[in-house]
């Protein structure tokens, strides 16, 4: 029987939701493995809508799982209705967005507030004991969902120094790595990599994407 592995997904767009090439991959990769794939996102609206274009603000205002639709081509589901006992594992892909609309820690940096049922959902998984894949900024959301708890994994964001030391601010321990690389806390089963906090390129990416997903199925075995 295949693993169900949950995508959180935060909107379609690098600026404003999901980056949606690092989103893309991780459907491809976990694709690949044969896991079966269960996409959700909050059913709110997104902080707000850039331009990708000119990366202006456009005043209009989206909501986060008809945007995120686009990338889960129609199957995805209400966060609301998802709970830890419907997937084997999480994956969080990055992307600005999520760090405006899972949590505003793009704007408000270590005075952040993360969306409650986010955390619940990240609490769960690693009370659950159950892999979690972080991508990008998304570590950093997961640092801030067990800010106030008794886990604290190690989670790499790539080499950023400012926010990797918010992830140290939040309680959790960050390690350098390369954008090919990945950070894995065997204790909590978390698997984080860079990403497009690194780049340059979808193909390099890639690579880090890759290894995350082979490894969180790789828990699953």
């Amino acid at each position: 029987m295949s693993k169900k592995v949950g995508v959180l997904l935060a909107g379609c767009g690098t600026r404003d939701g999901s980056e949606i090439h690092e989103a893309t991959l991780t459907l491809y990769f976990l694709d690949r493995e044969g896991a079966e794939v269960i996409c959700f996102a909050p059913n709110c609206d997104q902080y707000h809508v850039i331009n990708h274009l000119n990366f202006q603000e456009t005043g209009e205002k989206r909501n986060m799982i008809e945007e995120s639709a686009r990338i889960a081509r129609g199957r995805i589901s209400n966060l609301s209705n998802v709970s830890v006992n419907d997937f084997d594992a999480l994956i969080l892909p990055g992307g600005t967005g999520t760090a405006k609309n899972w949590a505003d820690y793009a704007i408000k940096k270590r005075e952040c507030t993360i969306h409650p049922e986010v955390r619940q959902l990240i609490i769960d998984t690693v009370k659950a004991g159950k892999p979690l894949g972080a991508i990008c900024i998304a570590p950093v959301i997961v640092a801030v969902a067990l800010r106030d708890t008794s886990y604290h994994p190690v989670l790499t964001i790539g080499t950023d120094r400012e926010t990797a030391s918010d992830i140290e601010f939040f309680g959790s321990k960050h390690k350098a790595a390369r954008v090919d690389e990945i950070v894995v806390d065997d204790q909590y089963k978390i698997v984080s990599t860079p990403a497009y906090m690194l780049g340059p390129g979808i193909s390099d990416v890639a690579k880090g994407i890759e290894k995350c997903v082979q490894k969180v199925i790789g828990f699953l075995s």
